[in-house]
Formats: C-alpha cells, structure tokens, sequence
C-alpha cells in the first residue's frame, strides 16, 4: 500500500521527478511546484495505481469531481494536482463522505489543504477506533454461529454508532411523520428477536441484491426492465423483514437512498449509478404495491 501512493503521489516521498508533461505529444514540458515534481499519468496508469476503476474516474470527470487537462491527442492526463485531488476524494470517500458532499468541499473558496489533512487524521483515528470495536463484534458473532449458540442481544450492537441509528430514526420520523414510530419500533422489536444466523443471513442477502443490480447496471439494463422489477420485489421482500413499506413508503425509501447523504455514500461506494438506478427500480416497482398500511 505504501509502494503503491508512494508511485501514486510521488511529491510526498521527498524524491525528486522529473518535470511534468502535460501532452507527451507536445515536446513541451510543465514544471511541478516546489512540493515536489511528478510525471502525468493515464487515466487507464492512475485507476491501476489508485484501485479506483477507470468508469468511476470518468464519472468523477462527468460531474466535474476531478477533472484533469485535455492533451492535445484528445486524452486526459493527471497531474500532481489533481493526483492530490484524489488522494483526498478517497480520503473523504472511506470515512463515507457522499461525493456531492466532497465536492463542495474541495471547491469551497476557504478550503485548506492542510488543515483539512488534520481534520481527516482526526477522523479516521476516531473510525479506526470503532471499526476496531466493530470487529471484535463481529468475531464474537461468529463464535456464537460456529458454537451455535445464542447471541447476547447486549453486545450484539457494539462498534454501530447509537447516536447515528438515534440520528436516522429521528429522520425519518422528522419527514414521515410520527406515524414512523410505530414502523421504527416494529422493525426494532422484530431484528432484537432475530437470531446470529438470522443477522448473518439478512446481510448477505443484501449483499447479494446489490452485487445483482450493479450486473444489471453494468450490463446496460433499465430500472423498469423485467429484471429489474425482479430485483427490486426481491428488495422488497428483503425490507419486509424488518418492516413492511407500502408503495409510497417503499418509493420514498428509495428516494431517502438518494437523498440522504449516509446512504448515498455506502451505495456510490459500491457503484456511481447504483443510488439513483435502485431508487428508480423501487418507484417503478411501488405502483405495484398498495398505498395503504398493510
């Protein structure tokens, strides 16, 4: 990993480079800052340094995210700005920051550097630490799995943040109304009764839908196409696990995923198109449902 931001991002290794070349057609070359000197890269050189895939950068440069300079062969190159630039979107990215969000960020008018790698060092200090908890929750539960015993329901919960599931609940009461009380409370009181196979379960099956739609996506295929009304029933029955949405509830779920900026990160970290894609699925499959409480 340090290898790879070391070639990624050359200026923070303290080597010096040679001068950059904004269009290797050109003959002409462009000098780096005094922090330091890099060679332009490839959008195809920077997905395989960075991990990021080469459609996730077009579609950072599609939404004007992380756009870098057309060469005069008509290709884009990155240069050590906008290979810091990224370095910070991932940053922002793992700490699950929704890129509409990243974006107001770097551009705002104040925004500084350094001060923002602080604010960042802080956070993922505060992340690692409950990602940590999070893990020893995790093993604890598959303990219990594999010895088939029951789980506590005590720790059953811990490295979740109480205060961000508080927060979502009180969202969604804020917009729905407090005839959401009685949804969040029955969707608490079912999950508590759930056993570890249960949770395990519910997750990969999640899981597995979402890997589907991104196939679907990824193939070219419509929120309204068969398969994808198949997909979103099977979402639906998914959600009715916990709770029961009728058509307008589960479409306005699907418009929460797109609107709110915690799920907006997870779903655009597994896939750019895959927030707005489902919710258009689950709109589509809602005129199914019917609109009262079931």
């Amino acid at each position: 990993m340090v290898a790879r931001y070391r070639e990624l991002y050359p200026a923070i290794d303290g080597r010096r480079r040679a001068p950059l070349d904004p269009d290797p057609t050109s003959g002409r070359t462009l000098h780096a800052s005094t922090h330091g000197e890099c060679r332009v890269k490839t959008v195809k050189q920077v997905a395989e340094l960075s991990g990021v895939s080469v459609r996730a950068l077009h579609h950072y440069d599609h939404i004007g995210l992380l756009s870098p300079p057309t060469g005069g062969n008509g290709y884009r190159y990155y240069g050590e700005r906008e290979l810091l630039r990224l370095q910070q979107i991932l940053f922002y990215r793992e700490l699950g920051v929704a890129l509409v969000d990243i974006a107001r960020i770097l551009d705002d008018p104040g925004y500084d550097v350094r001060a923002a790698l602080r604010d960042l060092r802080s956070r993922v200090a505060s992340d690692i630490a409950r990602r940590q908890a999070l893990a020893r929750t995790i093993d604890e539960t598959l303990a219990c799995i594999d010895a088939g015993r029951a789980v506590d329901g005590e720790h059953l919960y811990v490295g979740i943040s109480a205060e961000k599931q508080a927060q979502w609940e009180a969202e969604l009461i804020a917009r729905y109304g407090e005839s959401a009380r009685a949804t969040v409370d029955e969707s608490q009181r079912r999950m508590q009764s759930w056993s570890a196979g249960e949770l395990a379960d519910f997750k990969a099956e999640i899981d597995a839908i979402h890997q589907a739609f991104i196939e679907l996506i990824d193939a070219g295929g419509s929120p309204s196409s068969v398969a994808a009304q198949r997909l979103a029933a099977r979402h639906h029955g998914w959600v009715s696990r916990s709770w029961t949405p009728n058509g307008p509830r589960y479409a306005a779920l699907g418009q929460m995923y797109v609107e709110h900026a915690d799920f907006r990160a997870m779903y655009d970290a597994l896939h750019p198109r895959l927030a707005e894609f489902l919710a258009a699925a689950m709109a589509g499959y809602a005129r199914q449902l019917p609109e009262t409480e079931p």
